[in-house]
């Protein structure tokens, strides 16, 4: 996160007058207008106060539902302490909710998975143990909690707590709060849509695989609702940085038709800059979550598509309760899969489109040498900070990744198909 004081300081022009010595922005009290006393007002507010913070922070507000709900599920047991500011400790009551839920789900997983685990090994078909095999998978994210929820809280904490900042500073600058239409509708909507997609999938799994007998969903509830809250949780943190970018390019474009100044685009790039450094922390903050989740994913797809050809392969397209469960289940994963990505896309799409536009409709011509220079900066800026949203490093997270996991399930299909049509060779 950009620290205040460089931020002030670039909100104020400072650093450029520091850097130019030629930019006067000092203006006698009879040739301030009503606007210039309005932006001193706004920019005697601090990011760094927590009530200035809870105040605007309109984005907690409306996914605070979400958040609720993880720590129900006691995946990510994040609080907020204090106005302006989510925590996480291993202390609260939050994290010890948490742990006391996950021993007694662990519980039930490990009695469901030990009967899984007892029909897997009395399997000698291949084919049915790799059916087998995905009953059992679906249990592995419930052991991954700890390592992928609690230990980046801390983390997600920062990342939360920075997004009320960001909409601090773009009071300041735009003299608007940030609004999310009916994103908090929208939230209502999708959680209750998870819970039940979670149901509808368990009980359609149910009816259509042999031997998932319905004792055993109880161990698949929480985990199913958890994956598909976390593809819910990465869909609204993009939307919001979308609608920010798309609020912010529309404030610049206005202000910009208004007057243009070297002070008025330094405010804006170091503004933006702040968002692209939000996008880039949301990749940071959930990197285990994520590259965790994508690898269960490919997994799910590669095994559930391989069981479905397999079956067409030995009886032709029966459209047996088998293949229906196995392309459930293989639609299912694909799904929560292309929204993930996509919607990364989408967003990184927004981050600089509408800014860069209006900085390369500006006539230059029409502007003094010191607002000539702030534009350079700014396309600078945006070149050299493009909108990426990586998981440190492992994976940039956009249409390329699907492509990339398609690529790489189609290669372990071959493999897989090709090893069940060597098998019957070596049987005989």
């Amino acid at each position: 996160m950009i620290p205040d004081h460089y931020f002030d300081e670039g909100l104020n022009g400072s650093l450029y007058r520091n850097d130019m010595k030629q930019v006067n922005t000092v203006k006698m009290v009879y040739e301030k207008t009503q606007a210039d006393y309005e932006q001193e007002q706004r920019d005697m507010l601090s990011s760094q106060d927590g009530d200035t913070c809870e105040t605007h922070d309109q984005f907690y507000r409306d996914h605070k539902l979400l958040l609720v709900l993880f720590r129900v599920l006691a995946v990510m047991p994040i609080t907020r302490s204090r106005p302006g500011t989510v925590t996480f400790s291993w202390k609260s009551r939050a994290t010890m909710y948490a742990i006391s839920f996950y021993i007694v789900a662990t519980v039930v997983v490990l009695m469901v998975g030990y009967e899984r685990v007892m029909i897997l090994r009395s399997i000698k078909k291949f084919d049915d143990y790799i059916y087998a095999i995905l009953f059992v998978a679906f249990l592995v994210p419930h052991f991954w909690i700890p390592f992928v929820g609690w230990g980046v809280a801390h983390q997600v904490a920062i990342y939360k707590t920075s997004w009320g900042k960001f909409q601090v500073r773009y009071y300041r600058v735009t003299g608007e709060n940030l609004q999310f239409p009916n994103l908090q509708t929208q939230i209502v909507i999708i959680s209750v849509g998870c819970l039940l997609l979670a149901i509808c999938f368990l009980l359609s799994l149910c009816a259509l695989m042999d031997g998932f007998l319905l004792i055993h969903t109880t161990a698949y509830y929480h985990i199913i609702t958890m994956i598909n809250m976390n593809c819910a949780l990465w869909y609204i943190n993009c939307k919001g940085i979308k609608i920010a970018s798309q609020s912010l390019s529309e404030c610049f474009r206005r202000d910009v038709n208004v007057e243009i100044s070297a002070k008025l685009i330094s405010r804006y790039r170091f503004l933006w800059l702040n968002l692209s450094e939000l996008l880039q922390s949301l990749g940071n903050a959930y990197a285990r979550t994520y590259s965790t989740y994508c690898l269960f994913m490919f997994f799910n797809i590669t095994i559930a598509v391989y069981g479905a050809l397999s079956e067409i392969v030995d009886h032709g397209f029966g459209f047996s309760f088998k293949e229906m469960g196995l392309f459930v289940d293989a639609a299912y994963c694909s799904t929560l899969l292309f929204i993930f990505v996509d919607c990364s896309h989408k967003s990184t799409l927004k981050v600089a489109a509408g800014v860069q536009d209006t900085l390369l409709g500006i006539d230059m011509l029409a502007v003094d040498r010191p607002a000539q220079k702030e534009i350079d900066h700014f396309i600078q800026a945006i070149e050299m900070n493009p909108a990426v949203v990586s998981l440190k490093g492992y994976a940039h997270v956009n249409r390329e990744l699907l492509t990339s996991a398609i690529s790489m399930i189609a290669i372990y299909l071959i493999v897989l198909l090709q090893f069940k049509i060597s098998l019957p060779k070596t049987d005989t």
